[in-house]
């Protein structure tokens, strides 16, 4: 589908007469006529297709979106369906040069964390672009992620309403905004690695190394910068928050959120991959699906281990190095997806891949995820715990060890070993470094050892609930309904 400029938004008037329907919640019977909605996510892919799933979701059900991102971004997103083309206008904005971005980066997967700075700054740049397409396409929401405060200002002066939609879950907002309250009593960030404001039991914490990565990672030694985010101007110039979470999640977590915050919110569901529409029979006839689904054919029934560390975190080479020594420990099978991207200086230990050939599959490009993590062979995960990857994988009901290195998921890895459906490799409490022996024993003890049973037993009764399309659908109608019912706050 061809990228739009911001002089055709206008919405095909013959499918807007057609698209009404009645709003029987609550007992109203009330005609809405569809939603027209603007997304723009962060510019990474990690970010970009979940708001696309997202937008697909919501124009299968008869509403607008108007996706703003840049070429590239656009560019490597799934395919729209030729079904929802015409509810789905996809719009391409440069993105300004900045000095010190890399030539041609428009995603976080294009540089290095010490960059993100730079591709903020580039970011901040489309807010006039941005502005002029609102005033044109005149949608009824705008949906902005974590790093567009900039937003809510602009959709305030052209009085449209604009919800954050969160892609992580609500603790994370608790954790990195805290509620005034505790900031009021002389709160540090050490407070996060032991934290005593819940008014529930939770064993959620930080590490200091932790926190002490996520701030020096961001730093740009060449220019000293370091890219900031204002989650707290984020989240309360919202009208609405939206988030990509469940009650039978986090029901405790969303409460409090609703209860000192202030604004509305609302959870969308989770999003899974039973949720997705794309063209499966193109998918189906990949050449790299062929030839990873014969080998994974080969292999016994929830036998084999799936690794997969995400589309943009970089491992060190003394991570990869006791990482790959642990699976070969192990002496489990595994498919390894290791996505060796330029800027990567790592390499296998030498040989490696000679010693584990006979029960190992290490696949060095893009792997079509979710249709490995469906195939039966697959028993367990090793993974960074980054949001999108945990729900494929829950849906499917994998049991799972986590490596995380940000700190959302580190917090996400916490909660799901509180919930006893997946177990953390021991690290060094001084630096986070952890041994071969310690991934080989985890791995062992989650995925076959008899004493993992109960992980494994969890995580298929949590993957009924990941992977249940009526429920997460029933979020969705309930999101719909919310955003219909809204009305902006007069300002008299």
């Amino acid at each position: 589908m061809d990228t739009l400029n911001t002089h055709q938004l206008s919405i095909p008037t013959q499918i807007k007469r057609k698209q009404w329907f009645m709003d029987s919640s609550n007992g109203n019977h009330n005609v809405h006529k569809p939603l027209h909605i603007a997304m723009l996510p962060w510019l990474a892919v990690g970010h970009v297709n979940p708001y696309s799933e997202l937008a697909k979701i919501f124009a299968q059900k008869g509403h607008f979106i108007t996706f703003i991102s840049t070429p590239k971004n656009i560019d490597r997103m799934p395919k729209i369906p030729k079904t929802l083309e015409p509810f789905i206008n996809l719009v391409s904005l440069p993105l300004p040069h900045i000095e010190h971005l890399p030539e041609g980066a428009e995603s976080r997967m294009d540089i290095p964390a010490s960059k993100i700075c730079h591709l903020k700054l580039a970011y901040e740049g489309l807010q006039d672009a941005v502005s002029d397409l609102l005033k044109t396409s005149k949608p009824d929401w705008v949906f902005y992620d974590f790093a567009t405060e900039w937003l809510p200002a602009i959709a305030k002066s052209l009085n449209i309403p604009c919800a954050h939609y969160n892609l992580t879950a609500a603790w994370n907002k608790v954790f990195y905004d805290p509620p005034k309250e505790v900031l009021n009593s002389n709160f540090t960030l050490q407070d996060m690695c032991n934290p005593t404001w819940f008014p529930f039991q939770t064993t959620l914490h930080l590490r200091p190394y932790e926190i002490e990565r996520a701030i020096l990672s961001r730093q740009d030694v060449e220019t000293g910068r370091s890219a900031t985010f204002d989650l707290g101007k984020v989240y309360s110039s919202c009208d609405m928050f939206l988030l990509r979470t469940c009650r039978e999640l986090e029901g405790e977590w969303l409460d409090y959120v609703a209860d000192k915050y202030k604004v509305p919110v609302v959870p969308v569901g989770l999003v899974p991959p039973s949720m997705h529409i794309s063209e499966d029979e193109e998918e189906d006839k990949n050449p790299d699906w062929v030839e990873i689904n014969n080998w994974l054919d080969k292999q016994e029934s929830s036998s084999v281990v799936y690794i997969a560390f995400g589309s943009e975190l970089r491992l060190s080479q003394e991570d990869v190095t006791e990482l790959a020594h642990g699976i070969e420990i192990s002496k489990l099978p595994f498919f390894w997806a290791l996505r060796n991207l330029k800027e990567d200086s790592f390499e296998l230990p030498e040989g490696f891949e000679e010693r584990t050939r006979d029960r190992g599959f290490v696949w060095k490009s893009w792997a079509p995820q979710t249709k490995i993590l469906g195939h039966a062979a697959i028993g367990g995960c090793i993974t960074h715990c980054g949001t999108n990857s945990l729900v494929e994988m829950l849906n499917f009901g994998h049991v799972l060890v986590t490596l995380p290195y940000l700190l959302d998921q580190a917090l996400f890895s916490r909660v799901l070993e509180e919930k006893k459906v997946a177990m953390e490799v021991p690290r060094s409490p001084e630096d986070g470094s952890f041994t071969r022996d310690s991934v080989a024993k985890t791995l062992r003890f989650v995925v076959v050892d008899e004493g993992g049973s109960i992980y494994r037993k969890n995580a298929k009764e949590m993957g009924k609930v990941f992977s249940s399309t009526d429920l997460h659908n029933r979020y969705i109608e309930d999101c719909i309904v919310a955003l219909q019912n809204y009305k902006l706050p007069s300002n008299g």
